[in-house]
């Protein structure tokens, strides 16, 4: 069967031969379950070197459980989230965050996805008034689900604020490499150094088969978490596959070279999107993802030959997400149909 590359989502994206092989590698006799293997603690290594020593890093099996437990991890269910009405755990988790967190989410209109201390201020009023929820953790994604990314001016900003009103920043990294290649900074300077208290760190959607890790930058925040992890059902048995992967993910920067790539094809997408009569991009291109309206007329033929998401029914706003693998062709041959509708 022959499966074509699509725009809808870099999850659909296979996985990068390298993380292929160090699965296979890692496939030879017996070694202890549940993370006391050696691939899990070199793996952990690798993380520590990236994002600071003292943290404590735990491997989970999918982004929503990365996100849910890591905020478990930081509340009570008395606790209200913010995030922006774009978040991923407002939009794309069946609920999941509020279930078993207990919190209620307060979600805010952004327009670019991304939260500013002055957008959460009219939600502090209620603080100490046992009637309302109690707002505790800010959680942002890095990169936004709208492409774009936050400067580490901007996170430092976010966690002071938190820090200030005794609340917590959460990161949702299921696209952090796509952010830190766009900002040419480090790991620990877009999280640790800036001040984020958690980060759900994901690499599925930059070439990994599965597994995203949980990060705490502040030991004492993680004291529990192993507990929580195991009866939140995120405990792998065979953790040595999801750890095997993060060994050349870090050390051949594959992490790197992927979400350059994915960046470049989207930056390459919207020059050729641009120029297109009755085409009008609507984000800023600062990830792998290219927001653009088109004519009506040109979705529902375009959808035919391509797979891609309406990010807005009543705009014709779609969104078009570029991977480690989408090639030059992919683009050219999506505009040309484009452009044959119009």
């Amino acid at each position: 069967m022959k499966n074509s590359r699509g725009f809808a989502s870099d999850n659909n994206s296979g996985i990068h031969p390298e993380i292929f092989k160090a699965i296979a590698e890692a496939n030879s006799g017996h070694v202890i379950a549940y993370g006391d293997d050696p691939y899990t603690e070199k793996a952990i290594t690798l993380f520590k070197n990236h994002f600071g020593g003292e943290c404590e890093v735990f491997f989970v099996l999918t982004g929503t459980g990365a996100n849910v437990l890591g905020l478990s991890a930081i509340t009570k269910p008395y606790n209200a989230i913010i995030c922006a009405e774009t978040a991923h755990i407002a939009v794309d988790e069946c609920g999941a965050p509020e279930r078993f967190t207990g919190c209620k989410l307060i979600s805010i209109q952004t327009g670019n996805g991304k939260l500013n201390p002055s957008m959460i201020i009219p939600y502090l009023h209620s603080v100490g008034f046992e009637h309302h929820v109690q707002p505790h953790v800010i959680s942002i994604s890095q990169s936004t689900e709208l492409g774009t990314v936050y400067s580490l001016a901007e996170v430092k900003e976010l966690a002071d604020f938190a820090h200030n009103n005794n609340m917590f920043l959460h990161m949702d990294g299921a696209r952090l490499a796509n952010a830190v290649v766009t900002l040419n900074c480090s790991f620990s300077e877009i999280t640790r150094l800036v001040g984020v208290d958690v980060l759900s760190f994901g690499g599925t959607k930059n070439g990994l088969l599965f597994g995203e890790a949980v990060i705490f930058f502040n030991a004492k925040l993680a004291e529990d978490f192993k507990y929580i992890r195991k009866q939140g059902m995120q405990l792998a048995s065979k953790m040595r596959f999801i750890s095997a992967q993060f060994i050349p993910y870090f050390e051949k920067e594959i992490w790197k070279t992927n979400a350059s790539h994915a960046n470049h094809m989207a930056r390459l997408l919207y020059e050729k999107l641009k120029v297109i009569p009755g085409v009008s991009i609507t984000q800023p291109i600062e990830s792998n993802g290219v927001f653009a309206i088109i004519p009506e007329q040109a979705i529902e033929q375009l959808q035919k030959k391509y797979f891609f998401y309406i990010w807005n029914y009543e705009t014709n706003e779609i969104r078009l997400m570029t991977s480690f693998d989408t090639q030059e062709k992919d683009i050219a041959d999506f505009v040309e149909t484009l452009k044959n509708l119009i």
